[in-house]
């Protein structure tokens, strides 16, 4: 059987979302999987950018990393979504990118795909939870596979404890203040084995 195809999907404005698909990338690369981390394209204006120093770095920092594209969608087996929360939904440049897919989901390409997700917001309470199962919801018209990592392990715990998918607290000095990097990996690796034993039922 080849490997599970993982596409790691992001939006990020500060960074964080982008190292957290780089910590994911690293758990489905050691769970066997071949993963290429994408972004959302950016809808902002330059303008609103430039107003940001941190978002303006962000940009140029994350430069040569690909966009995501249908095809992206159409190649993996799984996905893994890691987004920033707005008002407890996903990010405007996000819900552009899907709302792009309706082609795919028409014509059946996006059923049967594995999919988790992962946020963050500035305060524990801020919308992490709702922005994940707002982003499931989708998922759900998608007929994908939703692998939430649940209780699955400790390291879900010693993270904060969102069954959903991990979520981190950024504080004002953009540093994250939950130690996610194990919760992340897990993920990515859960995603991928739930992705294996879907990938071998259909074969």
């Amino acid at each position: 059987m080849t490997n599970v195809k993982l596409a790691v999907i992001y939006y990020s404005s500060g960074g964080t979302n982008h190292q957290l698909a780089k910590w994911a990338e690293e758990g489905a690369k050691a769970a066997g999987a071949d993963v290429k981390v994408l972004k959302i394209p950016e809808t902002a204006p330059q303008a609103a950018i430039e107003s940001n120093p941190a978002w303006k770095s962000h940009v140029e920092a994350a430069k040569d990393v690909p966009e995501v594209t249908l095809n992206d969608l159409e190649w993996a087996d799984a996905i893994v979504f890691s987004v920033p929360t707005r008002f407890g939904n996903i990010a405007s440049q996000v819900q552009a990118f899907i709302d792009t897919t309706g082609g795919l989901w028409f014509h059946g390409k996006l059923a049967n795909k594995v999919v988790s997700a992962m946020s963050s917001a500035q305060n524990p309470h801020g919308g992490q939870e709702a922005t994940i199962l707002s982003l499931y919801t989708t998922m759900y018209h998608w007929g994908a596979i939703v692998a939430a990592p649940g209780f699955t392990d400790p390291v879900t715990f010693a993270a904060g404890g969102n069954p959903y998918g991990t979520s981190v607290t950024v504080g004002q000095d953009g540093r994250m203040i939950e130690d996610v990097q194990a919760a992340v990996k897990h993920q990515a690796k859960r995603t991928v084995t739930v992705a294996e034993w879907v990938k071998k039922g259909s074969q």
